[in-house]
């Protein structure tokens, strides 16, 4: 899978995984007057949906939240425990704060509204296709509350990191993928990865978006 392919000439990869076919082919639609991005599987359900994932090894899924039998959440958990690391993006009509968190501690890449205008939608998928975090702006205070009122009695200690975790602290906020941050400092993708699961151990925090809300909340640029 290439993260890049969008700054590469070739569209990201999307696919749709969603129930509705009337909302699947609309969001088609909306995406392909877009050159940089292309779908290139659907599925309405999420066995379908984890086969095409496997398949197409797409740069990006789009995840419906509200899906009879499997919901999304259970689907995104399937998806991770079968090694599919495209970014994927929960697209629903619920802004109830334990479906955000649940999507986020399910490794959910972002989490966009199905009532955001299509510009804003196109251009929240460039920005995902990209490596960027997108989260509706509506829910990022009550995303930043939800983390206030779940943090230990002490807070997440900051004086445990190493100067190295607190270095990929600021760039996970700044919104760069795994890749990225192994290129800017010189290491392994793998390295990257040991040390962000240290540090979301030490921080008490489940996923790459809490840390990226908890750095600017505590103004860690």
């Amino acid at each position: 899978m290439n993260d890049m392919s969008s700054e590469q000439g070739s569209p990201a990869s999307i696919l749709l995984i969603d129930d509705h076919p009337l909302l699947r082919k609309g969001v088609k639609q909306l995406i392909e007057l877009d050159t940089d991005l292309e779908v290139v599987a659907e599925a309405s359900n999420a066995n379908d949906g984890v086969a095409a994932a496997l398949e197409h090894e797409p740069d990006l899924i789009l995840l419906d939240l509200n899906m009879p039998e499997i919901n999304g959440i259970e689907t995104l958990k399937m998806l991770r425990e079968e090694g599919v690391d495209s970014r994927v993006v929960v697209f629903t009509v619920s802004d109830n704060e334990e479906d955000v968190v649940a999507a986020l501690k399910a490794g959910a890449d972002g989490y966009l509204l199905k009532d955001m205008e299509p510009e804003e939608l196109l251009n929240n998928l460039n920005q995902a296709a990209l490596g960027k975090m997108v989260i509706s702006d509506r829910l990022t205070t009550l995303l930043a509350q939800a983390l206030q009122s779940k943090r230990t009695a002490k807070g997440p200690d900051i004086s445990s990191l190493t100067p190295r975790e607190r270095q990929i602290i600021k760039l996970i906020a700044a919104g760069l993928p795994n890749k990225l941050i192994a290129r800017k400092l010189s290491i392994t993708e793998g390295t990257v990865k040991v040390h962000v699961k240290h540090l979301l151990k030490k921080l008490n925090l489940r996923s790459r978006v809490e840390v990226a809300v908890w750095a600017v909340q505590e103004g860690i640029k």
